[in-house]
């Protein structure tokens, strides 16, 4: 057909899309040059497995017998896919839907919008159901499995009628060794306005899957990540290569090929000295004295950060001189588990949040005064990769706004009147390597908000009084007992920085709402260095029942004061050893033999019978939450 009508169609792929199916009907045969290339290449090959395009009903569903056991032997790519998948499911799950697939376009997980979900399940878009093209046509997860390459496909774009009022964007994930593994996608009702944005949204997803994915099938191997620009190691584009003791190249990413000019084959098998001009020691020692080193290779500089180094490979066991640094974590921070104690939800969300900090993707902290955030900022530090570099806290409410901008981004001499002789490095700088901790960030003034949000965007700071700007490579955690989407709608916090900070948000629960309370006090006295120390099970069931409006705050100082109070000889704390202060905020809570107490029970008697034992929709109805609601039923034997 001439140039000029096929350039008309596919500028319009949808209307070509239409153009293309009516003549298929009418004519039996697909015209050439209506489609775009690898939407048309598509549809032939559905043509060529015996699918017709208007009847979707005799075509097989091909679906899974046992779908545990079809998760479990993916485990690994859900495991490795979960923080992208539930980000994109935050991002866009309220008009689409979110799916992964493996490498043969069958379904691993689906979320989003209910009122597409359940539609969308008549139509085969379930877990476990095959989207291959021999299955389902032309979509974007099974074009992107067969084209190895991000797809996207507009409503009419699809070869099946019945899935043609869907536009879907699909990207597929490649494991260490360039094998294809699965495909992210975001599936939306309708045309999709802006294919290029959501085409970039899905690579990136896919980009940092692959990392993951990367580091976890090599996590005993020596790691390293590399780009010609150094800002570029933290984020999505980075080259990735496995190397052995020896300094053996074990594998790279597509994105480290692409970067050295040369195939998988072609440098899977070398010598690392063969590609950069340093031997594996002397790398090695440079990567573990400095987070960032500058290597030499054909293709000019490179930028080189050591992401992973096993513990195996002891100086005496590999490289006789690199320097061990020491551990910066203190006796009283916490590891992961020991914060999340008796807490499997918030375990979770601190091993994605840990993970996330590795990628350039901010925290957020949420929760009550009291919670523990600024330790919790201290425990995602401590298990991330930036351990051993620093962490700069900050309180924004604790600063007087005069003075908040200056203490961040630091001043020049000169820069004001009064001002420290030499000028000041500010937080930013002081944390660049490591991590930053905005306590309190709601509190920040709304004028300076937009001053943190190009610094976020840019990495970049400038010292106030001018000077040249500084590169910034930090991990930001921000955390808030206020409530941020409040203060968005209010006018008081800006949307945009809002969004920038949210990556990845974690709500601490309150003392009250904890599950393992008898866990949260034996980590305290951890902290306290009274491991020899129990509680009184009486004074323990005391304890749990009270409300504690100071959060862990107020329950660390009420032990710390029994600890005081007690005998050299004594190992049990019990109502003896508490303040009498404190002894009178317990009296207003019931104990177990009261009147009080018979009310209390009968009334979670009534709210399980009326919500037919459901322990969430009885919480609910008595305005507790769930924990709390279990440590009642404990009490009184309904358990």
């Amino acid at each position: 057909m001439a140039q000029r009508l096929r350039h008309d169609l596919i500028s319009d792929p949808v209307i070509a899309a239409r153009t293309a199916r009516e003549r298929l009907q009418s004519e039996g045969e697909l015209p050439g040059g209506y489609l775009r290339d690898e939407i048309e290449a598509s549809w032939r090959r559905s043509l060529e497995a015996g699918l017709n395009c208007s009847n979707d009903k005799a075509q097989n569903c091909d679906e899974v017998n046992d779908l545990p056991l079809f998760r479990e032997q993916h485990e690994l790519l859900l495991h490795v896919a979960m923080p992208e998948f539930e980000q994109l499911s935050h991002q866009f799950g309220a008009d689409g839907l979110i799916l992964l697939g493996n490498a043969d376009s069958r379904i691993l997980a689906i979320d989003g919008n209910d009122e597409i979900i359940t539609p969308a399940r008549r139509l085969a878009l379930r877990q476990g159901v095959s989207w291959s093209e021999d299955n389902r046509g032309t979509n974007a997860i099974g074009t992107a499995v067969v084209e190895r390459r991000p797809i996207l496909i507009n409503e009419e774009e699809h070869f099946l009628d019945t899935v043609s009022h869907f536009s879907c964007t699909s990207a597929p994930i490649m494991d260490a060794s360039g094998n294809l593994t699965g495909v992210i996608d975001i599936t939306r009702v309708g045309r999709n306005r802006q294919p290029q944005d959501t085409l970039g949204v899905v690579q990136l997803a896919a980009r940092n899957i692959e990392a993951r994915l990367f580091t976890t099938q090599y996590q005993n191997q020596i790691v390293l990540a590399f780009h010609p620009r150094r800002h570029y190691l933290r984020s999505a584009w980075l080259g990735l290569v496995a190397l052995d003791e020896s300094g053996k190249l074990l594998a790279i990413n597509e994105q480290g090929c692409q970067l050295l000019g040369h195939g998988r084959k072609q440098i899977v098998g070398r010598m690392i000295e063969e590609l950069v001009s340093d031997k594996i020691g002397a790398l090695l020692t440079s990567c573990l004295r400095e987070p960032i080193v500058s290597v030499q290779t054909k293709a000019g500089e490179l930028f080189c950060e050591l992401l992973q180094f096993p513990k195996r490979l002891t100086p005496a066991t590999s490289t006789p001189h690199l320097p061990q640094k020491p551990a910066k974590r203190t006796p009283s921070v916490p590891t992961l588990e020991e914060f999340s104690a008796g807490e499997p939800r918030l375990l979770r969300a601190f091993k994605m949040a840990s993970r996330a900090l590795d990628h350039d993707v901010p925290v957020l902290l949420k929760g009550e005064t009291g919670t523990g955030k600024e330790v919790a900022a201290q425990v995602l530090h401590y298990a991330s990769s930036r351990s051993q570099k620093p962490l700069v806290a900050v309180n924004c409410a604790a600063i007087p706004e005069g003075l908040i901008e200056s203490e961040l981004f630091g001043y020049r001499e000169g820069a004001f009147t009064g001002s420290r002789k030499g000028g000041m490095v500010g937080r930013f700088q002081q944390a660049n390597g490591g991590t930053l901790f905005l306590d309190e960030i709601g509190d920040m003034p709304l004028s300076l908000q937009a001053r943190l949000l190009r610094v976020l965007q840019d990495r970049k700071v400038e010292p106030l009084g001018g000077g040249n700007t500084v590169d910034l490579d930090i991990a930001l955690i921000g955390a808030s007992h206020r409530n941020l989407k409040q203060l968005v709608a209010e006018g008081r916090f800006r949307e945009d920085l809002f969004f920038r900070l949210s990556g990845v948000s974690i709500r601490l629960p309150a003392v009250r709402d904890r599950q393992d309370f008898p866990g949260l006090c034996q980590q305290l006295l951890r902290k306290l260095n009274r491991t020899d120390v129990q509680l009184d099970p009486a004074l323990k069931q005391r304890l749990a029942d009270y409300a504690w409006p100071g959060n862990v705050r107020q329950l660390e100082m009420v032990l710390k004061v029994a600890l005081a109070f007690m005998d050299p000889d004594e190992h049990t704390l019990t109502e003896e050893h508490l303040s009498d202060d404190f002894l009178d905020e317990l009296e207003d809570t019931p104990i177990a033999n009261g009147t009080l107490q018979e009310t209390q029970g009968m009334l979670i008697r009534q709210a399980l019978e009326q919500h037919g034992s459901n322990v969430s929709s009885a919480a609910k109805a008595l305005g507790i939450s769930r924990a709390t609601l279990y440590r009642r039923m404990k009490t009184f034997n309904l358990a």
